[in-house]
């Protein structure tokens, strides 16, 4: 039996509460838990106690042995002065307030069905833990977990977000620009496509929006792809260059070290010179980007923002100078923009509905969400394997949540699913 399993059966609880007493025999009766504090501190803030004939308010401390109270520093700590009860497991040593009076300590009577179901359910080798009782855990509570998780990762973004908007004075289209920008380098290039982003701002390209030749020689010379001396017979990369050292001495501009970009082991629809033009074209096509998004309602209409086609030159070429064998328009896939608005759009508009409060921009994220068909990928299949239905974008968001912090860390005690099976099953 852990710690955070006695706290869990206080949060919930889940004990005999008939007959409680203090170790030196008061009558306890629990008018109020407190709020479990998941920071530095007591473990229960704000509990509502009576002991004897006397109500206490203050804060709840849980530990397996009350003498953990010294093995954790506890008496030399002032926020700990607070605490009107001690609760433990076992009792195997006094402790006193500072004015020399013992601490109120109670054993918690703790129930062993339900150490068993925990125990059995985060000893389990199947992956997720709860794979073998979900037939008895209620679809309407399933899904109240994925939609908790689900608002948790937006929340999680959106400080995030909110910390890169404070970092550009709340410019909200360059907030939109550099978040782009790391998702058009999928994961393999996002850290490279970030340091693109940060090194030419948004304004600049702005003040060339009407001349995608130029937007395409500030994203490819800044990335450090025209910074070869060769000579070579390719018309569209020498127009590049060529403007790229007018604008490039015109806004002060260095290059990145071209070698920090990958290619190898990549489909070359996915090469970062074909991302850069595409990410280019959808700069060039749509000016004042971020204010259209706000002002759009149907999620299909946003999509045509990024459904945009790059230079002709990329029909023929995955990379600079070598032609390929065969020609294809490199206009960005539906699962590709289907991901930019899930990772991308919709938590940029909720993080603005919350710096804005404006409830109804928050709504139209998750309504968005709600749209969008789920991702597919190995986490996903894992959850469908077992039993979760998993038809839109909102749910799979909550399952990679689910996932990330729940399942992997067999956090099973804060989670719904978790609860309902050590509480019933």
């Amino acid at each position: 039996m852990k710690e955070d399993f006695l706290q869990y059966l206080w949060h919930y609880q889940l004990f005999n509460k008939e007959n409680l007493k203090t170790i030196d025999g008061k009558k306890i009766n629990i008018l109020n838990q407190g709020t479990h504090n998941l920071n530095a501190g007591p473990d229960f803030f704000n509990a509502k106690i009576k002991i004897g004939n006397t109500i206490w308010a203050g804060n709840v401390e849980i530990h397996l042995k009350s003498s953990d109270w010294f093995k954790h520093h506890h008496q030399t700590d002032d926020s700990y002065n607070s605490v009107i009860l001690h609760v433990v497991a076992e009792y195997d040593a006094t402790v006193k307030l500072k004015n020399g009076e013992p601490l109120p300590t109670m054993i918690l009577p703790v129930n062993e069905k339900l150490i068993s179901n925990f125990n059995k359910l985060t000893n389990n080798t199947i992956f997720p833990a709860c794979a073998s009782y979900l037939n008895f855990v209620p679809e309407f509570t399933q899904k109240h977990q994925i939609n908790r998780t689900t608002i948790e990762r937006l929340e999680r973004k959106t400080d995030d977000i909110l910390s890169l908007a404070n970092e550009t004075k709340y410019d909200w289209s360059s907030v939109l620009y550099r978040l782009l920008g790391k998702y058009f380098g999928i994961k393999t290039n996002s850290e490279p496509f970030e340091m693109l982003t940060r090194e030419l701002p948004l304004s600049y390209l702005a003040k060339h929006k009407n001349n995608l030749l130029q937007i395409e020689a500030m994203l490819f010379g800044t990335a450090g792809f025209l910074d070869d001396q060769k000579e070579n017979t390719d018309n569209y990369y020498d127009a590049l260059k060529k403007e790229w050292q007018f604008l490039s001495s015109k806004f002060g501009l260095n290059p990145l070290d071209a070698f920090i970009w990958k290619f190898s082991k990549m489909r070359p629809a996915n090469f970062p010179t074909v991302r850069i033009a595409q990410f280019a074209a959808v700069i060039y096509n749509s000016s004042q980007l971020f204010s259209k998004i706000l002002e759009t309602n149907e999620i299909y209409k946003v999509k045509t923002f990024f459904s945009v086609k790059p230079s002709a030159y990329w029909d023929t070429h995955y990379q600079f100078v070598t032609p390929s064998s065969i020609k294809r328009q490199k206009i960005p896939g539906e699962q590709f923009i289907n991901t930019l608005l899930i990772n991308v759009i919709i938590p940029i508009l909720f993080a603005y509905g919350q710096y804005t409060g404006n409830e109804d921009m928050k709504n139209k994220a998750i309504i968005w969400l709600e749209e969008l068909p789920a991702e597919d990928n190995k986490i996903i299949k894992k959850y469908k394997a077992v039993g979760f239905k998993v038809e839109t974008a909102f749910i799979s968001q909550g399952l990679l949540t689910l996932h990330e912090n729940y399942c992997k860390k067999l956090n099973c005690l804060n989670c719904l699913i978790g609860h309902q099976i050590i509480k019933q099953y």
